[in-house]
């Protein structure tokens, strides 16, 4: 085994893996044969999830795709510098073309949310596992053809939900909430009050050369060009779900991690642009959801505009049982228990020792390095082992889902009641319409009938 495991256990995310995974996830990390890895989608957090997994397993980034090919260049040079091999990765501004090849064991996919389904799909058919960033679907028909994939092709798909291998969460999962300090949990609460919703007002201008609009937009509408749409492109329905499906889905996807809770009963909300009008964004700048379950809501709040509701939790979810409240952040956790007890309190967990690279790194969000790194290696291990990841495709669709369902409640100004088996939402044919979204001529919607 190449590795000095006396450093090796000196590191975080090394002490989370072999607590989880024993000294077969160190032997995991340093497998002699690299993983052939092709990232689609080169922008902030595309490079920052392959940073990750460099870092945690012997790989050789084969493969870049992007539509902007001075991001893709500054990526090449990046990971030359990064990787054992110091080669540059072959570069494609296609991501067909880069599949078509078929010679990658492992595809991320970091690009904007239109194009999670199609290029996940594609890639499994390629014959490659898949870490998809979140949400991973813009409709729900697109995350139904996701799963139906993933069941067809045998590989393995991790949803970039990181919250599950989170350092301090996975702790308050399993030292407050699975050991019943909270008790009945009956009520719980997420919001995000985040001021990231683009109040930008543009005039259309000319496509740089560099840059590949058409790709760009693929299935979705195609807008009129108004400069880079580099993360900005989230403020904009036609590519999205708003801050719902990008902020909502982490958090309600960790708090049906931490109860255990599948599909929602019945999903409503209300909202729209209440205060920000007078920009280009689409998104709602205000909005609530209830999730219902038995004997249980989740409410989500978000705000893109005035103060948090709780300044030590701008983005976070609080559990409510009738021992003890469990509020919990990407930042910390704290337990409050009923009565006189003492509260418990942990913050995040940083590796800059271990990584120092980390320090340097463009944009890098330093309170996730190391959640990402446990969700690779998590990711691995399910390839590695033939079973399923924390954050399966199943998971995945359920929270994203849930979101879109949101959504669809805000906009008709009622309750849905999904079913999956039926993939309909109960008696709303209206409803059930907009479950799939229509693609710009010359892209194929896929459907899980594709998959039979």
């Amino acid at each position: 085994m190449n590795i000095n495991r006396r450093n090796f256990l000196k590191g975080t995310t090394a002490a989370m893996v072999l607590s989880s995974f024993g000294a077969y996830g160190i032997d995991l990390m340093h497998s002699e044969k690299p993983i052939r890895v092709g990232l689609i989608g080169t922008g902030w957090y595309g490079k920052s999830d392959l940073f990750r997994l460099i870092q945690v397993a012997n790989v050789d980034v084969i493969s870049l795709c992007d539509v902007d090919k001075n991001m893709l260049a500054d990526a090449a040079e990046l990971v030359s510098q990064r990787q054992k091999s110091e080669k540059k990765p072959r570069l494609y501004s296609d991501y067909r073309k880069m599949l078509a090849e078929k010679d990658l064991d492992m595809v991320l996919i970091g690009s904007p949310d239109h194009w999670h389904a199609l290029q996940g799909i594609e890639a499994l058919q390629s014959g490659a596992h898949v870490y998809l960033q979140k949400p991973i679907s813009v409709d729900v028909i697109e995350g139904e053809a996701l799963v139906a994939a993933a069941k067809k092709y045998g590989k393995v798909i991790q949803v970039g939900t990181q919250r599950k291998s989170t350092p301090h969460l996975i702790e308050a999962k399993k030292n407050i909430v699975d050991a019943g300090l909270l008790g009945k949990v009956s009520h719980v609460e997420m919001c995000c009050y985040y001021h990231m919703r683009d109040t930008g007002v543009r005039s259309p201008q000319p496509v740089p050369d560099f840059f590949d609009y058409d790709m760009w937009t693929g299935p979705a509408p195609l807008r009129e060009f108004d400069g880079l749409p580099h993360r900005r492109w989230r403020a904009f329905m036609e590519y999205g779900n708003g801050i719902m499906g990008d902020m909502c889905v982490h958090m309600l996807d960790t708090v049906r991690w931490m109860l255990d809770l599948g599909w929602p009963r019945r999903i409503s909300s209300s909202g729209g642009i209440y205060v920000q009008k007078d920009a280009d964004a689409n998104i709602a700048d205000t909005q609530t959801a209830i999730f219902e379950y038995e004997d249980l809501d989740c409410v989500w709040n978000h705000r893109s505009w005035g103060t948090p509701a709780d300044p030590d939790y701008p983005w976070s979810f609080k559990l409510y049982g009738d021992k003890g409240t469990l509020l919990g952040s990407v930042m910390q956790y704290e337990f409050i228990p009923e009565g006189d007890g003492n509260n418990i309190q942990k913050d995040v967990i940083y590796e800059r020792e271990k990584y120092p690279e980390d320090l340097t790194e463009k944009d890098i969000e330093l309170h996730a390095a190391p959640a990402t790194r446990g969700h690779m290696l998590d990711f691995l291990a399910a390839i590695d082992q033939g079973t399923k990841p924390i954050a399966n495709i199943q998971e995945g669709h359920i929270s994203t889902a849930s979101c879109i369902l949101a959504n669809m409640a805000m906009e008709l100004k009622r309750p849905v009641v999904y079913n999956q088996e039926s993939m309909t939402v109960l008696d709303d044919p209206e409803a059930t319409k907009l479950l799939q979204r229509g693609y710009r001529e010359g892209w194929e919607h896929p459907v899980p009938g594709m998959f039979q």
